[in-house]
């Protein structure tokens, strides 16, 4: 009997191990040089947005994102989650604000739309930050040759939620 449990408890464990992805908390800057060639290399000819893993610790993701010239990708909206993003290298034009036409439902938190009715357009390049609130349109246009980011989404926690309140 005593077998029987420990069989199970191991199985258990293995499946809530398997579900949750694996932390990785350090990416050096050759593994960022790595992931950009790779990028290069392997995205398709038409794919917009080549998205790879650089941080991951529950409930945080920290993607870099790699883009070219003359494939934009679709404007979005977080529904839950804030948007900090840093330029690692290029520039393009960053609208934020303004509404989604033709919004479509991408999962339970993300909206996706063809184009944003207004909204404010300024351009980024290597070095700038950007905070994107939750709940806002954005989208990404005019890029340089390559444009390459660092995207953290930011759930909103009990905490934000009590001090958004006040």
């Amino acid at each position: 009997m005593r077998l029987v449990w420990i069989v199970t408890l191991g199985a258990a464990t293995a499946v809530v191990n398997a579900q949750q992805p694996a932390e990785k908390t350090f990416t050096s800057a050759a593994d960022v040089t790595s992931m950009i060639a790779k990028a290069k290399k392997e995205r398709k000819p038409d794919q917009p947005n080549y998205i790879q893993t650089l941080l991951q610790a529950s409930p945080y993701k920290v993607n870099l994102e790699y883009r070219i010239h003359g494939v934009d990708t679709t404007p979005n909206v977080h529904e839950q989650e804030a948007e900090l993003v840093y330029v690692v290298d290029g520039s393009a034009t960053l609208t934020v604000g303004g509404k989604l036409r033709d919004p479509k439902r991408l999962n339970p938190a993300n909206l996706t739309g063809s184009s944003i009715e207004g909204g404010d357009s300024r351009p980024i390049a290597k070095g700038d930050f950007v905070m994107i609130p939750e709940n806002t349109a954005h989208g990404f246009s005019a890029t340089a040759d390559t444009f390459v980011i660092m995207s953290i989404h930011l759930p909103r926690g009990d905490a934000a939620k009590v001090s958004a309140a006040k």
